[in-house]
């Protein structure tokens, strides 16, 4: 299924709370879908995102300014496929059958996660597959969105870019370094505070820096909106 069929048709994401998945939902809602639903993925406590390693207020946080409820589902990497697999049939059965992926060439990665899709019931959408990194990242500043760095790998990448707001300069430099632009290979992360999705900015305030298994991590913190 393209972007171009899911017009009304209520959908789900698989969401890290960063750019791709930011982006690959955008585009779908473009094109007349429905968000009902953001599915994370955590560690097996559930205090922290697999990937990004974002705290579980501050995606919930990020959920509300984006007016979407949000599911975690918590697995260490051995129980992972099965604990998303469940998630997916939760979606499918409040009435979402068609996830949004933000996938973008890594092919592994795409037939894993239609197979998972599908055998809970559900059709995966990858909006960015074989897009061009450089121009996705460049399509993500068009449109709006607003991301700050909270990754980045050791030795790829320097720890001083933690917290930089992701824009033209930062793109250079990161190629620059010899990383991907997207950061595909895991060169570095980042977590979406504003853009079109949005109804209102995700307010945060930056915390400890920390490594952990070859990544530098900067921890965020959700801040009140006004009036809340």
């Amino acid at each position: 299924m393209t972007c171009g069929n899911l017009r009304g048709v209520p959908v789900f994401c698989s969401w890290s709370g960063g750019k791709d998945s930011a982006l690959a939902l955008h585009r779908p809602v473009q094109a007349g879908a429905v968000p009902r639903l953001l599915v994370s993925m955590m560690v097996e406590s559930g205090e922290r995102s697999r990937s990004h390693g974002l705290s579980r207020e501050l995606l919930l946080a990020q959920a509300d300014a984006l007016a979407q409820p949000i599911r975690f589902g918590a697995a260490g990497w051995d129980g992972y496929e099965n604990e998303l697999r469940s998630e997916i049939a939760t979606a499918v059965e409040l009435g979402t059958e068609t996830g949004v992926f933000g996938d973008i060439d890594i092919e592994r990665h795409r037939l894993w996660v239609e197979r998972v899709a599908a055998e809970a019931g559900a059709s995966a959408v990858l909006p960015l597959w074989q897009g061009d990194r450089l121009e996705l990242m460049r399509e993500l500043l068009a449109v709006g969105f607003e991301a700050v760095v909270i990754a980045v790998r050791d030795g790829v990448l320097p720890p001083d870019l933690l917290g930089r707001t992701i824009d033209d300069a930062l793109i250079e430099e990161i190629v620059a370094a010899g990383a991907d632009a997207a950061g595909e290979a895991g060169e570095y992360h980042s977590v979406v505070v504003d853009g079109p999705l949005f109804r209102r900015r995700l307010e945060i305030e930056p915390g400890e820096k920390s490594l952990r298994d070859g990544v530098w991590f900067l921890d965020l913190r959700a801040v009140a909106a006004a009036g809340r």
